[in-house]
C-alpha cells in the first residue's frame, strides 16, 4: 500500500527509493509523472509510437527528459471505471514491491484527474505472442535455445511470486501476450492488473473469474476458487504453446474447436508426443532436441492436470525442465480444460460472455 499512497501524494518528478525484500536498498526509483511529461515523451501519444493495445489500455513508446526509453501504458478508465481503477491500483501495489530479472520493471505512474498511466521499461522485442508465436515465419527465428530460455524465465518469475516473497502473488493471467521480451529476448512477465495477494496459510481465495479462455484452470473457472496452482495450469498451457508452436485453441473442419491441452494429452497416450514438436524446429533437428522438447511437453501436461493438488509447484517444475528431476518416473493424470464459456463462473452466475 505504500506505493499506492506515494502515487497519490507525491508531487510530479519526486522519487522514492524502494528497499528489496531483504531490507537492503535496491536503488529502484518509483516516480510520479505528470501527464504533460508523458504526452511530450510520446509526441502527443502519436499513433506512430503506439506499440500495443488491450481491452483497457493502450501502450506507447516514449523518451523521457533524461533520454530513458520507456513503455507508457495509458488506461481507459472511463470505459469501465471501477474495473480499470482497480487494475491500475493492483498493478502499482504489486510491481512496486517486487524485483526479479524476469518481471517487468515499473518506473512509476501518473494520476491526474481521471487520467491514469503506468511507466515501464521498454521491451524492444514486444511480446512473446507478437514476436514469435504469430505466424510460421516468426517461429522460424524462435530457436530451441530461445524457447528454453523463455520457458525457464517465466517459470522462475512464477516461482519467485509464488514461493519466495510474502505475501505470495498469483498473477491470474499468464499467457503469451503477457510475456514481454527485452533486447536480448529475455522474458519479462507483465500485466499484473488481475493479480491477487496471498497471505501465508491461505489455501485459496474466492474471486470473480478473470483471465483468458484456454489458459484458465478448470477448478478456478467453474468455482471461482483461486490458488497458486491456477497460475501453474496457465504456465503449463503456455509451455505447450511454446514447444508446439500451435494455438491454444484451434479449429479445423474435421474436429471443430480443439484445445491444445486435449490434443497433447491424446498424443501422449498414443506415445507420439514427438510429433507435436513445432515443425520449424524438427526439420533437421537432432535427437537431443527432440528428447528435451518431449520432456518440456510432459512438464506442461503435469502442470495442466485436472486435479490441482497433483500439479507441481513452480520450483519443482523448474527442476523438471532443467533435467534435475526425471519426469519419466512421474505419473501424468488426465488434464482439465474449459471448453465452453457457459462453464465459467462470474460472481454467483455462469456466463456465456467473453472474459
Amino acid at each position: 500500500m505504500k506505493a499506492l499512497a506515494q502515487c497519490f501524494c507525491l508531487r510530479p518528478d519526486e522519487n522514492v527509493v524502494h528497499k528489496n525484500e531483504k531490507g537492503g536498498g535496491s536503488g529502484t526509483k518509483f516516480r510520479l509523472f505528470s501527464y504533460n511529461e508523458l504526452k511530450v515523451a510520446t509526441d502527443g501519444f502519436s499513433s506512430k509510437n503506439k506499440v500495443g493495445e488491450g481491452g483497457f489500455a493502450s501502450v506507447y513508446k516514449g523518451r523521457l527528459n533524461d533520454g530513458t526509453i520507456v513503455a507508457i501504458k495509458v488506461l481507459s478508465i472511463e470505459l469501465e471505471s471501477m474495473r480499470g481503477e482497480r487494475e491500475f491500483i493492483t498493478e502499482i501495489i504489486t510491481l512496486s514491491e517486487v524485483q526479479h530479472e524476469n518481471l517487468v520493471n515499473l518506473h512509476g505512474c501518473c494520476v491526474e484527474g481521471a487520467k491514469r498511466c503506468l511507466v515501464y521499461d521498454y521491451m524492444e522485442n514486444n511480446s512473446l505472442a507478437n514476436r514469435f508465436l504469430d505466424g510460421e515465419q516468426n517461429r522460424y527465428s524462435f530457436s530451441w535455445i530461445m524457447r528454453k530460455n523463455v520457458s525457464l524465465g517465466v517459470a522462475k518469475a512464477l516461482s519467485y511470486l509464488h514461493e519466495e516473497i510474502s505475501p505470495h502473488i498469483v498473477h491470474r493471467d499468464i499467457k503469451a501476450s503477457n510475456v514481454l521480451l527485452d533486447h536480448n529476448f529475455n522474458p519479462k512477465v507483465a500485466d499484473f492488473g488481475l493479480a491477487r495477494l496471498f497471505q501465508d496459510g491461505t489455501s485459496h481465495i474466492s474471486t470473480r473469474v478473470a483471465g483468458t479462455l484456454g489458459y484458465l484452470s478448470p477448478e478456478y473457472a467453474i468455482s471461482g476458487h483461486l490458488t497458486r496452482k491456477s497460475d501453474v495450469y496457465s504456465f503449463g498451457v503456455l509451455l505447450l504453446e511454446i514447444i508446439t508452436g500451435r494455438s491454444v485453441v484451434d479449429f479445423d473442419m474435421e474436429h471443430g474447436e480443439r484445445f491444445l491441452v486435449d490434443k497433447t494429452w491424446d498424443m501422449y497416450n498414443r506415445e507420439r508426443l514427438v510429433e507435436l514438436v513445432d515443425p520449424v524446429l524438427s526439420k533437421g533437428s537432432n535427437g537431443l532436441l527432440r528428447i528435451e522438447a518431449v520432456r518440456f511437453m510432459k512438464v506442461g501436461l503435469l502442470c495442466v492436470q485436472e486435479t490441482s493438488k497433483l500439479r507441481p509447484k513452480m520450483s519443482a517444475a523448474i527442476k523438471m525442465l532443467t533435467g534435475e528431476t526425471n519426469v519419466d518416473g512421474i505419473k501424468i493424470s488426465q488434464p482439465g480444460f474449459v471448453a465452453d464459456l457457459m462453464d465459467v463462473k462470474i460472481g454467483n452466475k455462469k456466463s456465456s460472455q467473453s472474459l
